[in-house]
């Protein structure tokens, strides 16, 4: 299923007709124009509307080949009587670009470029206004084609990236859901068929022997509580990726969002649940970036600050609405449990009045770092 584009997009595609200006140069500025130019002008647009329209509403490429090619000919036609008219083909060569495979883009931007070629050579238009019509748009619809060609071949990449990362996903949940089933039958298979045993062993020495079944009963016990506690530190590794991980699965969200990001990260001495918290708050916090920053540019630093470790993901987007969400709100309750603290704000310097800063911090190993003292390492 196709998604719609963002709001931006669509927004820009009303704005782009502001070159519609164009129709308009010629009964203005020609001091023998008439009403019928301005009737002429009327049309053209009355046609072209329309059509643009529609070329955003195509389910597959055959559709938008009939919608270049009639807003290539409403150019053709339209260049008889008004030079500006040329501007409908640097609208077909935009819209052009969209075509796939590359190559059927090309020729059909390849094409345009000669229908205005033949505009310059039959245009009836006197000469100082097809100077301001055909000739240069020969320029603008062949730079105007590329650059769409260029633009979506470009987000044809980014979706490709994007689907191969969810796949990648995918496969690596399957292989971690194998990796826990094989971890927890080697665990609790050996384990498990020991208590057996012993269980049935204690049932039968009950009666002739109670001590020596009272010692299997506690050796079940043991075994029992021993199981427990290897199963629930496997678990606890199973919950996060590491923080390694998660900072390359950052730096890969990011770059597939279109946010140029870079990276610094020390070496920390985190215990497993420190660690596993400070990855939590990296995804939650780059997953707001991707989602709502509309940044172009990102900073993830990890830095070992005093008593903490300190966690900082800037961006240069909207800024924070300072709503707490439930992402941020498990992210506070999770550090504030190790003794570390978060603060979401604004950029750091006065010269950037963009973005949002989230800072975390987390206490190492072997500290007893107090909320305060964190926030004061933080920042």
């Amino acid at each position: 299923m196709s998604q719609s584009p963002p709001l931006h997009t669509r927004f820009m595609r009303y704005v782009w007709l502001v070159y519609l200006g164009a129709l308009f140069f010629q009964p203005v500025f020609d001091s023998s124009s008439d009403g019928l130019d301005w009737l002429a002008v009327a049309m053209l647009i009355a046609l072209f509307l329309p059509i643009y329209a529609a070329t955003f509403r195509a389910r597959d490429d055959r559709q938008t080949l009939v919608l270049i090619a009639s807003i290539a000919a409403l150019s053709l036609a339209g260049s008889l009587v008004n030079s500006g008219a040329s501007v409908f083909a640097i609208y077909a060569a935009a819209i052009a670009g969209r075509l796939h495979p590359t190559r059927r883009a090309v020729a059909v931007v390849a094409a345009l470029v000669g229908v205005v070629a033949v505009m310059v050579l039959i245009s009836p238009v006197p000469m100082p206004w097809r100077l301001a019509g055909p000739t240069p748009a020969l320029f603008f619809t062949a730079v105007v084609g590329a650059t769409s060609i260029f633009d979506a071949e470009r987000d044809r990449a980014s979706r490709r990236l994007l689907r191969a990362d969810e796949e990648i996903e995918r496969l690596a949940t399957i292989a971690e859901r194998e990796r826990i089933a094989r971890d927890l039958h080697d665990l609790l298979g050996h384990t498990l068929s020991v208590i057996v045993l012993k269980s049935e062993l204690a049932a039968r020495l009950v009666r002739p022997d109670p001590d020596r079944a009272a010692a299997e009963i506690d050796d079940i016990q043991q075994i029992g509580r021993e199981a427990l506690g290897e199963v629930r530190a496997a678990v606890a590794g199973y919950r996060a990726r590491g923080l390694g991980a998660e900072i390359d699965g950052a730096r890969v969200a990011l770059e597939a969002a279109g946010v140029d990001v870079e990276v610094h990260a020390d070496p920390t001495d985190l215990r497993p649940e420190q660690e596993s918290a400070l990855a939590m708050a990296l995804r939650e916090a780059v997953t707001n970036v991707v989602r709502h920053a509309d940044a172009q540019r990102a900073t993830v630093s990890i830095t070992t600050v005093g008593a903490v470790v300190r966690l900082e993901v800037s961006d240069d987007g909207r800024g924070s609405s300072g709503l707490a969400g439930s992402g941020l709100t498990g992210m506070r309750e999770r550090i504030a449990a190790l003794g570390g603290h978060v603060e979401v704000g604004g950029p750091k310097g006065p010269g950037d009045p963009h973005g949002t800063l989230v800072e975390v911090t987390v206490p190492l190993a072997g500290t007893a770092v107090d909320g305060s003292q964190a926030q004061e390492g933080g920042g």
